[in-house]
């Protein structure tokens, strides 16, 4: 427990950083002059980069067992690129920066899971990624409040960014404490008896298919705060605090659905992708107190996903080849991401009932997926 509050810390920092850089990306790359598709593509490429980099760190992580140094290398990146950002002159150096950040979280997440899934398999799987996730999002929230405050006391984009430095190097400080007080975290990991691999196999790959439906017509913050920026429908310094509401929703969701988790198993993700598939039509069509009760929902969406989607691939994955499960899950799930951010970008600019249309649908897609893969775990 004090090794995934430790990380649990690390994460919230963190979070601070890219989360409060990530509330006002969409808005400040619309006035350095990109367009709607534009922003659809930088968010959901730089998630595409950053989740195909995971299975090639996933395998290096399997292959070296360097879990710290892979880590630490990727936060270093992963937060010195958002400081960054407020020296950027143009929309493209942005989306650049953007990117590359994305890239740098992508290198560090498998080996970090493996870490995390060592201890949480003495605390139950759910429980330990949650509390992850809810310490994760208080920073998440924290951020996106610190950059509504410098924009609300008159400062500019960049001055936000700039103030994000310090949370940065917090999270890389206790990082390196982490590893010096927990220098071997496999030694966390409860043994457990060798799986049946065979039947695991198919069910982890219609999960993987499931997950990625639900990427796919997940909007990205970025092209919901672009929306809101374009149709005035909420005011500049409101739009991060809408984005720390929904932080806020996330962390709490993530520890009530982690718990669920280890209680009724996988079905829960059921849940998941009904409410999912809620959140588009109130943000999209709705107006001010309707988009507020979608980002609520967006919130809560994400929470589960992040706490019950790196549980699962814990439970269907044998230790030695974890970080290969993580990077493999995490790639689908980001091409899936990059296809379906694209593609709501494109259907933005002709048709924002096409966009609801497309994400209600593509989500509900994935209840089969998970109904299959759920008779197959009670055989």
């Amino acid at each position: 427990m004090k090794f995934i509050i430790l990380l649990g810390v690390v994460s919230l920092f963190a979070d601070m950083t890219y989360e409060g850089s990530r509330s006002i990306t969409g808005p400040y790359l619309a006035i350095l002059g990109a367009s709607a598709v534009t922003v659809g593509f930088v968010a959901g490429f730089g998630k595409l980069s950053g989740y195909v980099l995971r299975f090639f760190s996933g395998k290096l992580a399997d292959r070296t067992r360097s879990y710290w140094s892979i880590t630490i290398g990727g936060y270093l990146i992963n937060l010195m690129a958002v400081p960054l950002l407020a020296l950027a002159g143009s929309w493209e150096v942005a989306a650049v920066l953007i990117i590359i950040e994305r890239m740098g979280k992508g290198l560090r997440v498998p080996s970090r899971d493996v870490m995390l899934s060592h201890a949480s398999s003495q605390v139950g799987h759910g429980w330990g990624f949650g509390l992850h996730e809810a310490l994760d999002q208080i920073g998440a929230i924290l951020g996106p409040l610190i950059v509504a405050a410098v924009l609300f006391y008159h400062g500019s984009y960049q001055i936000g960014f700039a103030f994000l430095l310090l949370p940065a190097l917090l999270a890389i400080v206790i990082l390196v404490i982490s590893r010096f007080l927990y220098p071997h975290p496999h030694d966390l990991e409860v043994v457990t008896p060798p799986l049946d691999t065979k039947g695991l196999k198919r069910v982890y790959w219609l999960y993987v298919i499931a997950a990625a439906l639900i990427a796919a017509g997940f909007a990205d913050f970025a092209l919901i705060a672009y929306h809101f920026q374009k149709t005035t429908l909420i005011s500049a310094g409101f739009i991060p605090i809408f984005y720390a509401v929904a932080m806020g929703v996330d962390g709490i969701a993530a520890l009530v659905f982690g718990r669920l988790f280890d209680k009724v198993g996988l079905s829960i993700m059921i849940v998941v992708a009904v409410l999912s598939a809620l959140f588009a039509p109130m943000v999209f069509l709705g107006g001010f107190y309707l988009a507020f009760l979608g980002m609520i929902i967006w919130g809560i969406s994400m929470g589960a996903q992040e706490s019950i989607m790196r549980s699962s691939v814990a439970i269907m994955s044998e230790v030695k080849k974890r970080g290969s499960a993580y990077g493999i899950f995490n790639t689908v799930f980001g091409v899936s991401w990059f296809i379906g951010s694209l593609i709501m970008g494109i259907l933005y600019t002709f048709s924002i009932i096409y966009l609801v249309v497309f994400s209600i649908m593509i989500q509900l897609i994935s209840i089969p997926f998970f109904i299959a893969m759920l008779k197959i775990r009670t055989k």
